[in-house]
């Protein structure tokens, strides 16, 4: 496909073509395109719109990315997402960052941990 072909399904598929899209270099558009439909267009995955674009939201807001951040927000309020769903994808993904700065700051025995988490796991079983 050409550039100008993919630009006119963007625009088919989104109602417009960001400018982020323009910006792709051309020989990389087809493929950047492709991912981006999968990512956040697919419609046969396991999991439902809402949870793929809070699953977005937390792995943006540990990237620190403003723009995606923003993005999966839109489009899970847009799948049904409420605001305190919202509000605690972003708390979950602030706390495990937390505990993962931590165990690996203090370079915690993974053996003994994955020991552990079996322990965790068996009692609340």
């Amino acid at each position: 496909m050409t550039s100008d072909q993919i630009f006119k399904e963007i625009e088919t598929k989104l109602g417009s073509v960001p400018g982020f899209f323009k910006a792709i270099p051309s020989e990389s558009l087809a493929a950047e395109w492709e991912l981006f439909k999968k990512a956040t267009l697919e419609t046969d995955s396991p999991l439902d719109a809402k949870v793929r674009e809070l699953i977005g939201i937390s792995a943006a807001a540990a990237r620190l990315c403003w723009y995606c951040v923003n993005f999966h927000t839109e489009l899970a309020k847009l799948h049904g997402a409420s605001e305190r769903e919202i509000q605690d994808t972003i708390a979950l993904s602030r706390f495990g960052g937390s505990w993962s700065s931590f165990l690996n700051g203090i370079d915690y025995d993974k053996d003994e941990f994955s020991k552990e988490l079996g322990e965790v796991v068996d009692f609340l079983s």
